[in-house]
């Protein structure tokens, strides 16, 4: 490499460190109200998903290998879309000495409606299957900004039905059906169960909510008071949800199922488990809709880790930690007496 080169390339690192010093300062700052234990290099990483390219470019990324351990099995199916809609891929995961007919835990995995897949909920899903001993079921739904509302909810409410009408094959009790996700799939989860409500077609008993996206309102709001400085930031925060709404969120209107926290009347909704670190975007409104929850009727553990910050137990390094061992086991704690 001749020199004209190298010092080009010199010249590039030094613009990009500048670029990057304010970052590195605000983050460090901010570092210090995280809990010792969830601190990771991961919270410095500055790649944000805020366009199109950069949702493209971490799906392209992929799902790290997964080893399943050997008492597991998994199995992938295929299930027929609802009203003309393309078909839907769920997993299945189980113990092999699990004894039937048992709970079923339907999961929606994270990544604010634009990333993700079930392959990164292998862990979660494994952890519910084994510590539980029920069939879990993970659905994997179509992404915005290329599906808008409400084609991710509605492959959602297809997969869950599968599940319903499919209990002897499957070999669950259909009056045991909870559902959860993180994040989005939270978020997801929330508005399946106020849809499944309102459509009476399957009856959930539970649902489990970890740190979920439930509020496009907060994307109109300015002041996070600390909050949203790790992980998914605001900027991520306003693209998800124009992405999923296909327009920009307003303060007056929403659709109908589109955010778990528009909906008025929350009476006759299944038991809830809400969790989030208070450090988390979503803290605000997890917490509101927690309370919320609770003034209609509505049977709800809140739990807010402090010094946590939003996707803490999905980070290598993290996910191990003494706080989220006690997060995790408080999620299986939730779902025993429902599906367990």
């Amino acid at each position: 490499m001749n020199r004209h080169v190298t010092g080009a390339l010199a010249l590039a690192a030094v613009a990009g460190a500048v670029r990057l010093a304010p970052h590195l300062r605000r983050k460090t700052a901010a570092a210090s109200a995280v809990a010792v234990d969830l601190r990771s290099p991961a919270m410095f990483v500055p790649l944000q998903v805020t366009s199109a390219a950069t949702a493209r470019f971490v799906r392209r990324l992929g799902s790290p290998p997964f080893s399943f351990p050997p008492r597991i099995r998994h199995d992938v199916r295929t299930v027929p879309g609802r009203d003309g809609r393309p078909p839907v891929r769920v997993h299945l995961y189980e113990r092999a000495d699990r004894a039937r007919p048992t709970g079923v835990l339907y999961w929606i995995h994270g990544g604010g409606f634009v990333i993700g897949n079930p392959e990164l909920s292998h862990g979660y899903c494994t952890m519910f299957a084994d510590e539980l001993n029920v069939l879990v079921v993970s659905v994997d739904y179509r992404l915005a900004p290329e599906n808008v509302f409400p084609e991710g909810l509605e492959d959602c409410y297809s997969g869950l039905l599968w599940v319903q009408d499919r209990a002897a094959e499957l070999g669950i009790d259909p009056t045991r059906i909870a559902v959860g996700g993180d994040s989005a799939g939270g978020g997801l989860a929330a508005c399946l169960a106020q849809l499944t409500h309102d459509r009476a077609e399957v009856d959930l008993c539970f649902q489990l909510l970890v740190y979920p996206m439930l509020d496009d309102r907060t994307v109109l709001r300015s002041d996070h008071r600390g909050t949203g400085e790790f992980i998914w930031r605001p900027a991520s925060n306003e693209f998800g949800w124009t992405s999923y709404l296909g327009r920009p969120p307003v303060a007056d209107d929403a659709p109908a199922y589109a955010a778990g926290a528009r909906r008025a009347d929350l009476t006759g909704l299944p038991p809830a488990w809400v969790g989030v670190g208070d450090l988390d975007l979503f803290h605000a409104e997890d917490v509101a809709y927690a309370e919320r929850l609770r003034a209609a009727g509505v049977e709800c553990e809140l739990v807010v880790v402090p010094g946590m910050y939003h996707g803490t137990d999905g980070l290598p390094g993290t996910s191990d930690s003494p706080t989220m061992i006690v997060f995790n086991a408080a999620k299986v704690a939730a779902l025993r007496p429902h599906i367990g």
